[in-house]
């Protein structure tokens, strides 16, 4: 699943098969849609599969709530957009727009931050066109943490030990065990315990990292 080096990619995880509706699709059948594939939202193409919006289970559900709904009462006032929604029939309408979409090669720290920007679950991935190409879920992120120990080791010598320390690399041994990175050694310069320290919890799939140095352990946190 992975190449060499961080940072991964959106690509290296997405999911590629995609469900999507055009704007001519009506209420039942996006409900049925989302049903049959178990997803609590599907993108919006139009033309060649350019992504236009985004309809959710959010904007399908102001049909069931208003649907005893009184415009009078000032609640209700304040929410006109959702009680349009309540009224719409296709996905031209039901959709938000435009839709928060992500490229293929974002980084997956990329992905994250438009995910917790926007309050989404998943996101759209799209080409250099805006085309749809594939789909990239919280859970897909995810999967960076079930890369093996000594995969995450190999990299982090490779790419935060030996850049980093020079003479000093092969006396600095790396460990790590259920993502946890522990680095132990003598270091003729200790200021660079907290570089080193960013540069591996970079490396996709390191939950923490500690250090052992002349005797003592720095958890860096």
């Amino acid at each position: 699943m992975y190449g060499s080096g961080s940072p991964h990619i959106v690509s290296d995880v997405m999911t590629q098969t995609v469900v999507s509706v055009g704007q001519d699709a009506l209420f039942k059948e996006i409900v049925a849609l989302m049903d049959q594939w178990q997803v609590s939202a599907l993108p919006v193409t139009a033309g060649e599969g350019r992504v236009v919006g985004v309809v959710s289970e959010a904007d399908l559900l102001p049909k069931e709530e208003f649907r005893d709904a009184e415009p009078s009462r000032p609640e209700q006032l304040r929410r006109l957009g959702d009680m349009a929604k309540a009224g719409a029939v296709s996905a031209a309408e039901l959709m938000t727009s435009p839709a928060v979409t992500v490229h293929a090669d974002a980084t997956l720290a990329q992905a994250a931050r438009e995910m917790a920007r926007h309050h989404v679950k998943r996101l759209p991935v799209v080409d250099r066109w805006g085309v749809l190409a594939g789909i990239v879920s919280r859970a897909d992120l995810l999967k960076v943490f079930l890369r093996p120990d000594e995969e995450i080791a190999e990299e982090v010598r490779r790419e935060v030990v030996a850049y980093l320390f020079g003479g000093d690399a092969p006396s600095v041994v790396v460990h790590v065990t259920g993502g946890v990175v522990t680095l132990t050694g003598q270091l003729s310069d200790p200021t660079l315990v907290p570089v080193a320290t960013r540069l591996a919890r970079a490396v996709e799939g390191v939950v923490d990292v500690e250090w052992e140095v002349t005797g003592q352990t720095l958890a860096q946190h």
